[in-house]
């Protein structure tokens, strides 16, 4: 469907014409000749690629991007990616989903090329030239190929259910750097191709008659045979190029005298009219803010808007969206054509450049919202609610997620800067935080240099990268040209690290006439910032303050405001704003009253936030357990919080309840990241009528490396256990479990963990020292995984234990075989002192970690077990232990047992069915229901980790 809208483009740049000379430093002139074989998904190519040597240097080899290639194994740069970030998808995969690029034939100027893949890089294929390419030399690469092309669930690049959309999947020469040496980038799945610019591209393209062909680049000519088509079409002066084919062609054409738009960003709440509104709304707006594209025509998928959806918007069903269907389609609109026009209009490295495409797309984007919806809250009409006013997650302007989603990488200390490379990356930092740093920066500079300078920097870049290929010097040339004042600090403390900025207040003195107030600085990082004088809640003064150090003394008259605030319109992104308040009435007025809020919300700084949530939790002894958490946790974490939790026992009728205050010491660019010191305690039935008091300080040293995207992790902690028990009934029947026990003991605890896991493998060490008046022990714990090539995958754990020295008689500190006797409290057991019924069976995998049950599972000397699992059919496992543990006046046992594993939702739900153990085969015997055991976790943020890990 074509909508032909004569509206005409409003311009604030020249026109520059498409066919103005370039200099980039290597051309590629183009000719595809392109067969789908829509049964085998494989694309029959001939292709020729005339380069010309525009640097200064001699090439002596060439290199091409064979991105397409990149799906052909598991352990290509893109297959590596995937498992660092717990993809299973690509490693579980059969082969026909993957995909692959085979070379049938290769000439260069028409002598037979010498060709090779670089090691580690499956996806770059390197050329070996019999002559040097000269200066302004030129010469000709003919070859034959065919592309596997690959499933789409991967990428969403590829073919599904009779589709295809395809990019970056030709061969292609790779771009130039200044120096005249080729750059080496492989697919990484982050859009970065580092394409020579194609100077001329024509693709001839071959399908079935029944299937429709869209691209970006110009139609030419079509003809028809019998059961195919061939369709031609050309492009100039572009990097990369896009096609999509369908059977059933989903899009359609929008016009205005300037572009064509070929879209099928979806919604079908709007009609093509409605879409059409939109359209040139948003065509015009990009086109007066930043200038006007040189190609007539430009793609806007559905694809381009998966990939990199306006986060928040698209997690909410369409049902209970709280935003205007027009709205959302144009959010979606705005934020998936700005990123095909900087993708047509940016000739900078991608990789290395990243935070230049950031910084312009997420500026535009809140630009566009303060100028046509400035009174637009975050959760949209759901602010209209008075129930709801209290929450700052619903007053909140819609442009303020994007501060407190960078803030949620920040406060985990997990931000990286974003003018580092873009492969280095988590995905989290690539696709949102730092994103919204980039942009929440460079709106911040722009409010520090007014005059609208970011904004008319933006247009100059984009106008520069028509005439050659640029970088991050360019663009930091033409930002400082046009500053009014010295901007060194905006790139070295904002772009190139990851410092935090904070500022608070400090010491207030008054006389009779004036008031003097402190200013510190938090962090090592000195940036401008603005003080705001309120008085009756109105502004009656703003001013900006620069080179704050350490302590800075501001003055004002007496009367003149009765509260200050720092960074008073959130311009700046600074990680810590709740303390940017001070009230100037004296002690009855706190800089930031106190606010109770049920259940959570994002964080306020002008009060301080008290949430309330009822909770339901459950365990055998006291029955159902109904609890009031007090905390201070909103969805951003803090340094320090808490969380109080009186509780009340339905079945002993009785009050219980946990409570923890932790404090977080970060340190930004080291091994050792954060310190923390924390402080719990939980009182709770542990058997029939009988409680426990636990109270347990902790002081935790976490360190990783410095690359943030290794998994790999270290801790050490030390720990002092105080545990007071009620004497257990003498009646119980589970008394069996506690005989012997102390009723009250300390342990000192110290712990080494370290591990490094990913999908295709996983590594954990452990060792636990503890000392307590009448024991002392060690025990060390090691954990293997393997994902094999063939999906077969293998797990090894050992477990070794010994006492250094033990003056009781009781068995309440030995070690267990198939359940621990947890005298630490540490694990959430249903039924933590049954030994018979369903509460029994519940297995948590420690110490020996075996799942058949035995008659004399405790080592009261030392125990060393082996713990094996082998994959069968998706979650179905196989698994088997064997060990050997000795008793004092004993001798050593030795123990074995082997069974079925059913891991439903791993670390959530799962079932261990025994086979054969030392006790015979188990499945033949009595009762054997209950044999069987179970993990059964229902703490939902178990079952999200499982979700999230692959983000950070």
């Amino acid at each position: 469907m074509t909508q032909n809208l004569n509206f005409s483009f409003k311009t604030l740049l020249l026109f520059v014409c498409l066919f103005t000379t370039t200099n980039y430093y290597g051309q590629q002139q183009t000719k595809i000749n392109i067969v789908l074989d829509d049964i085998s998904h494989i694309l029959n190519i001939k292709q020729t690629i005339q380069i010309t040597n525009n640097s200064n240097k001699a090439i002596s080899k060439l290199v091409l991007n064979d991105w397409n290639n990149a799906y052909s194994s598991k352990y290509s740069p893109l297959g590596k990616r995937f498992s660092d970030q717990y993809t299973r998808a690509f490693h579980l995969a059969a082969n026909s989903d993957r995909g692959n690029t085979i070379i049938t034939k290769m000439f260069v100027n028409d002598s037979l090329a010498t060709w090779n893949r670089i090691n580690n890089q499956i996806d770059i294929i390197e050329i070996e030239l019999k002559q040097n390419l000269q200066p302004k030399g030129s010469l000709t690469i003919e070859t034959e190929y065919s592309l596997k092309i690959p499933n789409s669930k991967f990428t969403r690049f590829g073919y599904e259910n009779g589709k295809y959309y395809l990019k970056n999947c030709f061969l292609s020469l790779a771009r130039l750097s200044n120096d005249g040496e080729f750059v080496f980038y492989s697919n990484e799945n982050i859009e970065d191709i580092a394409n020579a610019t194609y100077e001329n591209i024509d693709i001839s393209f071959t399908i079935p008659k029944d299937q429709e062909l869209t691209t970006d680049c110009n139609l030419i000519n079509q003809t028809e045979s019998e059961d195919t088509k061939t369709i031609e079409y050309n492009a100039k002066n572009r990097s990369e190029i896009q096609l999509a084919i369908e059977k059933n062609n989903s899009y359609e054409s929008f016009k205005n005298d300037q572009i064509e738009v070929e879209t099928n960003l979806s919604d079908s709440r709007l009609n093509g009219i409605q879409k059409a509104i939109v359209i040139d709304k948003i065509v015009n707006y990009v086109s007066e803010n930043l200038g006007k594209l040189p190609q007539k025509k430009i793609m806007v998928s559905q694809v381009d808007y998966e990939r990199n959806p306006f986060y928040g918007l698209n997690q909410l069903p369409a049902f209970i969206s709280p935003f205007p269907n027009d709205f959302l389609y144009e959010i979606k609109f705005l934020k998936a054509y700005l990123y095909n026009y900087l993708k047509s209009s940016l000739k900078i490295d991608q990789r290395k450049d990243s935070y230049i495409f950031d910084a312009i797309q997420v500026y535009i984007m809140m630009k566009y919202i303060d100028e046509n919806y400035p009174e637009l809250k975050m959760l949209g009409n759901l602010s209209k609610y008075k129930i709801l006013k209290g929450y700052n997650l619903v007053n909140a302007n819609f442009n303020e997620q994007y501060k407190y989603l960078y803030l949620l990488m920040a406060r985990d200390n997990l931000d990286q800067p974003i003018g580092e490379s873009k492969e280095s990356f988590i995905k989290f930092n690539e696709q949102i935080a730092g994103k919204y740093k980039a942009g929440l920066s460079f709106k911040y500079l722009n409010s520090v240099l007014k005059d609208s300078t970011v904004e008319n920097s933006f247009k100059e870049f984009l106008l520069l990268n028509q005439e050659k290929q640029t970088n991050s010097s360019d663009f930091e040339s033409i930002l400082k040209k046009k500053s009014n004042q010295n901007i060194d600090w905006f790139f070295s403390d904002l772009i190139n690290s990851r410092k935090i900025i904070d500022y608070k207040f400090g010491k207030l003195n008054k006389t009779k006439d004036s008031i003097s107030v402190t200013i510190k600085n938090n962090s090592n990082t000195t940036v401008p910032i603005t003080i705001t004088g309120l008085k009756n809640k109105e502004i009656v003064f703003t001013q900006w303050l620069y080179n704050i150090k350490n302590d800075t003394t501001f003055a004002l008259s007496r009367n003149i405001a009765d509260k200050l605030v720092l960074n008073y319109d959130n311009n700046i992104p600074e990680f810590n704003s709740r303390n940017n308040y001070k009230s100037l009435k004296g002690f009855l007025y706190p800089n930031r009253p106190l606010r109770f809020n049920f259940f959570k919300d994002l964080e306020n700084p002008t009060y301080n936030q008290i949430f309330y949530v009822p909770e339901i939790t459950y365990n055998l002894y006291d029955g159902i357990i109904t609890s009031l958490s007090l905390h201070n946790k909103s969805f951003i974490n803090r340094i320090f919080i808490y969380d109080i939790n009186p509780s009340f026992s339905t079945r002993t009728k009785s009050f219980t309840g946990s409570g923890v205050v932790s404090f977080k010491q970060q340190f930004r660019d080291q091994k050792l990241y954060e310190i923390r010191y924390g402080l719990s305690g939980s009182y709770f039935h542990y058997i029939q009528n009988a409680a426990y008091l636990k109270i347990n300080p902790v002081l935790q040293f976490k360190f990783r490396d410095l690359d943030l995207r290794s998994n790999k992790r270290q801790y050490l902690t030390f720990r002092n256990v105080f545990v007071n028990k009620d004497e257990a009934p003498i009646s119980s029947t589970t008394s069996t479990i506690t005989k012997n026990s102390p009723l009250s003991y300390s342990v000192f605890d110290t712990r080494y963990s370290i591990s490094n896991s990913e999908i295709s493998k996983g590594f954990g060490f452990g060792t636990d020292l503890q000392f307590a008046k009448d024991f002392g022990k060690i025990s060390t714990e090691v954990a293997y995984r393997k994902l094999f090539e063939n999906n077969y995958q293998f797990g090894l754990r050992l477990y070794a234990g010994t006492f250094l020295y033990k003056n009781t008689t009781t068995e309440f500190y030995n070690f267990g075989l198939d359940r621990p006797k947890d005298y630490l409290f540490d694990y959430n057991y249903y039924g933590r002192s049954e030994s018979t019924g369903l509460f029994s069976q519940e297995i948590i995998i420690a110490e020996g970690g075996f799942k058949s049950k035995f008659l004399n599972p405790y080592a009261n000397k030392w125990m060393t077990t082996v713990n094996a699992s082998s994959s069968i059919w998706h979650w179905i496992e196989m698994y088997g232990d064997i060990g050997l543990y000795q008793n004092k006046g004993q001798k050593t046992q030795f123990v074995y047992d082997s069974g079925l594993h059913l891991d439903l939702v791993s670390g959530y739900f799962e079932l261990f069915l025994p086979v054969y153990s030392s006790n015979g085969f188990e499945m033949g015997q009595k009762n054997y229901q209950e044999k069987i055991r179970f993990i059964a976790t229902f703490n939902p943020k178990t079952l999200i980790g499982l979700f999230t890990r692959k983000w950070f």
